[in-house]
């Protein structure tokens, strides 16, 4: 196979970015589409923004919950093929999509019951949870695609395929872009509406995609014919398997989302103004995540694959690149963080409370984007390796000590809002610093899966 042939030999660098380039452009649709879906529900006001920011933090649970399934298959799947044993490789795409149907059918039923809990324990004001209830609802009812979706995109990328995903992705993110503001404003005879017209435009296109790219799996886009993916029966022993995998990071992921739902209750005691800020610089600070989320996917893939193929020391060479080129990228952007802002603050809102919180948050967030650059991409590279415990010792503690940290930052030094963006600098530093360290130590080049 070429892909794997590409992955384990010849330039290091050309081969990450080859991996890395495709799910970057395929995260920045995602971008667009998230900074399209704030501007429109934006003409709403602040409470509107508000209810989207609200909802954001447990959809970015639900996504956790998925990761238990996408980093488990990439790490089985990339193993395998790195050993050139498209069987087991078959079996295991088999097994994942049967999981990821199982659970995000089970997802799906309990997140519509349980939304006004959730938002109700995040402070949410009264206003915001007239929007932010149906915009949940709705987007619980869509859960389940989105579990199938990303679970066959971790099995493309797994095999060294990334333009596959991004193809349908960018096609897709276009679609919503081009459905949200007639939905939410009920243009060419639609009927209005509001902000559940984000969640439907989100709801249908990941649709779409999630049989798009089912189909092209089945026909063996990804180099293999997996079988008739509907009619798997599960094997208990083979599910937890990869669940066992991919559940330490999935499980700082979990962790790292649920002290958010702290974080924004604090965060509500100033108002829905500085939850509307909350998710301009959420949204922005999404531009360094998506990106470090792409040579992440590279450093796993390649990682796997060098390892099933057995040159642990090109695996760490191609995890030390991936993570050199993210910290380039991220630099950058870092720069106009610190540097402009208002401007980039400026484009969502013309609220001068907004503004002022926004352009703090980002200033503040500025000096950590390349330290996150380091502890994505790390984390991807440890997952391919299937040594999923040292990120989750770094993380879950790291993320947990923001609840305390914050609330003594925000309210007992009485730093305010600016206090919760320092606590998200600080733990990201020194959780970066650790996992350098600890990756440096080598000991995932022997680890068994």
């Amino acid at each position: 196979m070429k892909n794997r042939e590409h992955i384990t030999s010849g330039s290091i660098v050309k081969t990450v970015l080859s991996l890395a380039m495709p799910v970057v452009a395929g995260m920045f649709m995602e971008f667009a589409l998230h900074i399209t879906d704030f501007y429109w529900v934006g003409k709403l006001g602040a409470s509107a923004q508000d209810a989207v920011t609200s909802s954001m933090v447990v959809i970015w649970t639900m996504f956790a919950i998925i990761s238990i399934i996408s980093i488990g298959i990439t790490a089985l799947v990339s193993r395998f093929v790195g050993a050139k044993d498209m069987e087991k490789a078959s079996f295991y795409t088999r097994q994942g999509f049967v999981m990821a149907l199982i659970i995000g059918l089970l997802l799906s039923i309990i997140g519509y019951f349980v939304t006004p809990q959730m938002l109700r324990f995040m402070a949410t004001g009264e206003s915001t949870l007239l929007n932010a209830i149906p915009y949940l609802r709705i987007s619980f009812g869509f859960a389940f695609l989105f579990f199938i979706l990303e679970t066959v995109y971790a099995i493309f990328r797994a095999v060294g395929d990334t333009k596959t995903p991004m193809m349908i992705g960018i096609t897709t993110v276009l679609l919503n872009i081009t459905l949200d503001p007639m939905l939410i404003f009920g243009w060419l005879g639609i009927p209005q509406m509001g902000v559940a017209g984000a969640a439907v435009a989100t709801g249908l296109s990941g649709c779409i995609a999630t049989v798009w790219a089912t189909i092209l799996l089945m026909r063996g886009k990804a180099g293999f014919i997996p079988g008739n993916l509907l009619t798997v029966r599960p094997q208990l022993s083979e599910l937890f398997r990869i669940a066992r995998i991919g559940l330490p990071i999935s499980s700082q992921q979990m962790v790292f989302v649920v002290v958010y739902w702290f974080l924004i209750k604090y965060v509500h005691q100033f108002g829905e103004s500085a939850g509307a800020a909350m998710g301009i610089g959420n949204r922005m600070e999404s531009i360094s995540y998506l990106t470090c989320y792409g040579f992440s996917v590279a450093a796993s893939t390649m990682v796997g694959q060098n390892l099933g193929a057995g040159k642990a020391d090109r695996a760490a060479s191609c995890a030390w690149g991936s993570m050199g080129v993210a910290i380039a990228l991220t630099s950058v952007i870092s720069m106009l963080f610190l540097t402009i802002p208002n401007i980039i603050a400026g484009v969502f809102t013309n609220d001068p409370e907004v503004l002022s919180i926004a352009s703090d948050y980002l200033i503040i967030l500025g000096l950590s984007q390349v330290t996150m650059a380091i502890e994505i991409v790390l984390e991807g590279a440890f997952g391919g390796a299937g040594d999923t415990i040292p990120p989750m010792v770094v993380s879950v503690p790291g993320s947990l000590a923001r609840i305390p940290l914050a609330y003594y930052l925000c309210f007992t030094l009485d730093w305010g809002l600016n206090g919760i963006w320092w606590t998200l600098t600080i733990t990201t530093i020194v959780k970066a610093c650790a996992l350098i360290i600890w990756f440096a130590r080598g000991k995932w080049k022997m680890k068994k899966v």
